[in-house]
């Protein structure tokens, strides 16, 4: 076998050497060394985080959205743009993110294997009280961090699956001797229930990750048993939907297990089991309670929405990315489209429609007496950001002709800190949310409206997110009424995926959701449109509804393809249609 031009043996043999190789630890200890001493062991347990990546600015300065009907970026000529064009495939992939998760996996495996050797003799057999009761605080984290550890290589192996279906299962941090030509693809069945046993286990209330850390240690950003709860949740969503269930689109491919279930269990079994999984969340001691939307991104410490979250250091990296051409340092960004915007519903809780004949009058704004999350989420024509309202008339300071201005219409307003001077490069804290209540409410209502409709708590979770402080929205009930509409299985199920589409947008779902649902040429394969404004008179606009870029989706897509070098050297089938 040539392990030279094997991608995915590479980076194994690049860390063959052990700790030595890792960032945090001293080219002036040996690895051996570096695996029995406690300090730097808890760099090491830091370390196993680095690699969770933030969506903020997820390739380049881009968010996943602008590869989904969520957003436009602006600069066409930008990597993401080839998911919207359809020009990716296994030899160049925008997202080929194959080696950097595998990387992930073995940083936590090489812990794992270590962290039993950590000495913390110079505390244990020092008898003052004061050192016996640090060994047993130390004890204690040595504890946590194989936990924590596991939980990482959990969500790795996620990030992998749901991109690639069926993926090797790594619990061994592999050594120059081992049998690399064994290495195989693992069926999707059993990647599923690989991490949803871990994740039963991380969350055993006696022998799991803590609710709360009780350690003195800064503990933000800690996984937690409700981030394991979170993850298993959000992964028996996915093993019942549609994708994990159907090969009908894969043109009679060969191996269907790298694709689709393949234990015996029935779909509404397969349900039960996700709601069951996002109640335990629901349920959990850590008593999460959902925030102000508008605090979702930016808000770290404190808000008790949050599950799981990757923080970052004071910055305004994407506020310079995304906030209007018109702002001193501002770049435009990723530009929400028409698309979403007409997603969100009127205040009364009916289904917006756009008429372009009202809009094109003058008289009506587009944007009045919608639900709350669309001004929270976007900037809009006329609304006010920082220091100003914002000029995306044709002419205006933020629109056509300035290069770089908004090619849909709209800017982005959620998780960006409006209030920031960039002039004087002002910094704010930012906070990817990983897992969040809201999402599990979601998770939960869909789950029980496919094995259970009509079940009265999927109204009662959809309603807390829309009656949240700053929502306040009709409930479920009121809204399907509103727009004339039953409460049959089927309505309802598009009423959870449109609420899942507004609360959850630009948090890096739609991609995956848009799949799972097996929607994706609908959604990825339609045009994106935008919205054209004309001044009239001093605070009137015409809104016109304009096509802004074709879109393309094919059924292959809807799993990434293995990188083809990789293919190549194992052995492997690659994914269905590639």
């Amino acid at each position: 076998m040539n392990m030279k031009n094997n991608i995915f043996a590479a980076f194994f043999l690049a860390l063959l050497s052990g700790c030595s190789l890792d960032p945090e630890i001293s080219f002036e200890i040996t690895p051996d060394q570096a695996s029995v001493n406690y300090d730097y062991a808890r760099n090491r347990a830091t370390g196993m985080y680095s690699p969770l990546k933030k969506g903020f600015q997820y390739i380049g300065d881009v968010m996943m959205a602008s590869a989904t009907d969520e957003a436009e970026f602006v600069r066409p000529w930008e990597s993401i743009q080839n998911f919207n064009r359809g020009s990716w495939n296994q030899f160049t992939n925008p997202d080929d993110v194959w080696s950097y998760y595998f990387e992930a996996i073995r940083r936590t495996n090489v812990f794992l294997a270590d962290c039993d050797n950590v000495n913390l003799d110079r505390w244990k057999n020092d008898p003052t009280e004061t050192a016996q009761l640090l060994y047993q605080q130390k004890a204690k984290e040595v504890a946590y961090w194989k936990l924590e550890a596991r939980f990482l290589r959990a969500y790795y192996h996620f990030e992998l699956m749901k991109r690639y279906g069926g993926i090797p299962i790594m619990e061994d941090a592999l050594s120059i001797s081992d049998p690399y030509s064994e290495i195989k693809r693992e069926p999707l069945q059993d990647v599923v229930d690989f991490i949803v046993s871990e994740c039963t286990e991380l969350s055993d209330p006696e022998t799991g990750l803590p609710d709360v850390y009780d350690l003195p240690a800064d503990n933000l950003g800690r996984a937690t048993r409700g981030a394991a709860l979170a993850l298993k949740s959000r992964v028996l969503l996915y093993a019942a939907s549609d994708l994990y269930n159907d090969d009908s689109w894969t043109g009679g491919y060969a191996h269907p297990e790298y694709v689709t279930m393949s234990d015996e269990t029935t779909r509404a079994q397969k349900w039960e089991a996700a709601a069951n999984a996002a109640l335990e969340v629901i349920n959990s001691p850590a008593n999460y309670s959902l925030g102000a939307y508008g605090d979702i991104g930016k808000v770290y410490n404190g808000n008790p929405e949050i599950i799981f979250v990757i923080s970052e250091a004071e910055a305004n990296s994407f506020e310079r990315v995304n906030f209007p051409i018109g702002y001193e340092g501002g770049s435009s960004g990723n530009n929400p489209t028409q698309n979403l915007m007409e997603a969100y519903p009127n205040s009364d809780g009916s289904d917006f429609k756009w008429d372009n004949i009202l809009y094109g009058s003058g008289d009506v704004s587009p944007y009045e007496n919608r639900d709350p999350r669309l001004a929270l989420s976007l900037v809009t024509n006329d609304s006010y950001l920082y220091n100003r309202n914002v000029e995306i008339w044709e002419g205006g300071r933020d629109a056509s002709p300035i290069e770089f201005a908004t090619t849909t219409g709209y800017y982005l307003r959620k998780m960006l800190n409006t209030e920031l001077d960039l002039y004087n490069n002002r910094m704010s804290v930012h906070a990817w949310p990983v897992f969040r209540l809201g999402e599990i409410y979601l998770n939960y209502a869909e789950a029980l409206n496919e094995y259970d409709p009509g079940n009265a708590d999927i109204a009662v979770y959809l309603d807390k997110l829309r009656t949240r402080s700053d929502v306040s929205m009709p409930g479920m009930a009121a809204s399907l009424t509103a727009s004339g509409k039953s409460s049959d299985q089927a309505t309802v199920r598009e009423y959870i995926r449109n609420e899942r589409r507004i609360e959850l947008a630009f948090e890096d779902h739609r991609a995956w959701d848009v799949r799972r649902w097996m929607e994706g040429q609908e959604a990825f394969g339609s045009p994106i449109y935008g919205v054209k404004v004309t001044k009239t008179v001093e605070g009137k606009f015409q809104y016109e509804k304009v096509q802004v870029e074709e879109r393309t989706f094919s059924p292959q897509m809807y799993f990434y393809p293995i990188p083809q070098n990789e293919i190549n050297i194992m052995g492997w089938p690659q994914n269905p249609l590639w």
